[in-house]
């Protein structure tokens, strides 16, 4: 390995701890408490150092954002070989709940600790529409095929991608715990499976 391609491994690699460290940050303090000099101080790094590689804080979450998008959309895109399309709706549901169980941390960064105002970086939400342009066409291929014809596209995708996060959401902020007699999973399984039951009857 030569020594350019050694610095930008090096460099990668220091990205990857202060992004490790806001992501606790973050979740601990929230978005308005939390510092660059907090996210310093688990690595014990300056927080010079951080700047070097980030502005600000904003820039340092909407990475992290941007990083949980990504994840979410790579899970999302092995749908597209699913051909009928409110299969595929149903599967990306599915999906979504399976990506909070196992990706908690970034879940609540990505759609529950947000910043108050969002002026940080213009692209930072690009990628969250992306995934919400990706939600409509779906449902506008469902409409195609005969489903949900009277159906408003972006009313129906809010209503859709609001009941999934209500149970994503109540999962990641430990709400469930009033629900006694189902585990976590259970509740998220069989509580989407009842959404799925009046999807199918309309």
């Amino acid at each position: 390995m030569g020594i350019a391609e050694r610095k930008q491994e090096e460099k990668q690699e220091m990205r990857k701890r202060i992004l490790d460290a806001a992501r606790k940050i973050f979740l601990e303090k929230g978005y308005e408490k939390a510092s660059i000099r907090n996210i310093a101080n688990v690595i014990n790094y300056s927080p010079g150092m951080i700047y070097f590689h980030f502005k600000d804080k904003s820039e340092v979450f909407y990475e992290l954002h941007k990083e949980g998008f990504r994840l979410l959309m790579a899970h999302l895109k092995v749908l597209n070989s699913v051909n009928d399309p409110f299969e595929r709706l149903k599967a990306v549901g599915r999906v979504f709940i399976q990506f909070a169980q196992d990706n908690k941390d970034y879940y609540n960064l990505m759609f529950i600790e947000e910043p108050a105002s969002k002026t940080g970086e213009a692209g930072g939400f690009q990628i969250a529409e992306e995934a919400i342009n990706h939600l409509m066409e779906l449902i506008r291929e469902c409409q195609k095929q005969g489903r949900f014809k009277d159906a408003d596209i972006e009313n129906f995708s809010f209503m859709f991608l609001s009941s999934v996060h209500g149970i994503c959401a109540l999962f990641c902020k430990d709400r469930t715990t009033n629900f006694r007699n189902r585990t976590n999973e259970e509740l998220m399984e069989q509580g989407y499976a009842c959404f799925v039951s009046l999807l199918e009857k309309g």
